[in-house]
């Protein structure tokens, strides 16, 4: 199960990031995310050194506090003013979001997974309390790699600041790296 944990925790991160963009409701610049999962228990521990060199290499890697995982993440002026979602699609897993629907506080979409290695349904449901912060649920139930799985967790997030340093977009740091 620890192998699929770090796995599954991303993806579920990223779906939750990609809903919140679309929501059009987020002030641009550096926000910093925390997220609290009942999957945190089954990560396996990561070395210092493992944790530099994979700095060292580009990534963004996230610091681990009080039982969660806190992260940064920089949200362009374009990603911020979106009002429709991007295209929610991991091919590696082969899940996807659909339902996406928006309201004046928030939004929801059901997250469908059909891989493979994945299969599986979820939510995800977030509410803004202005354009500085939002808090989102995330619930998953299926099977990954021929095993059982069903997680919660919840992301916390606020806006730290307009200019995000060296933290560069999703679509930015995608790119560098193709």
């Amino acid at each position: 199960m620890r192998k699929l944990a770090i796995p599954l925790l991303m993806l579920s991160t990223w779906f939750a990031a990609s809903a919140v963009q679309a929501a059009g409701q987020m002030k641009p610049g550096l926000w910093e995310m925390r997220m609290e999962s009942d999957m945190m228990k089954d990560m396996p521990k990561i070395s210092r050194e493992q944790m530099e060199k994979m700095r060292r290499l580009g990534a963004n890697v996230p610091q681990m506090q009080d039982g969660a995982i806190v992260t940064k993440a920089c949200i362009s002026k374009e990603m911020a003013e979106r009002e429709e979602p991007p295209q929610m699609t991991h091919k590696e897993s082969g899940c996807e979001a659909r339902n996406y629907q928006r309201t004046a506080s928030g939004y929801s979409l059901d997250l469908v997974c059909d891989g493979a290695n994945m299969k599986g349904e979820g939510t995800v449901k977030g509410t803004f309390a202005g354009n500085e912060s939002f808090h989102s649920v995330y619930d998953f139930t299926g099977v990954a790699k021929g095993k059982p799985v069903s997680q919660h967790h919840e992301v916390s997030a606020k806006w730290i600041s307009a200019a995000c340093g060296d933290v560069k977009p999703p679509s930015d740091f995608a790119k560098k790296n193709k």
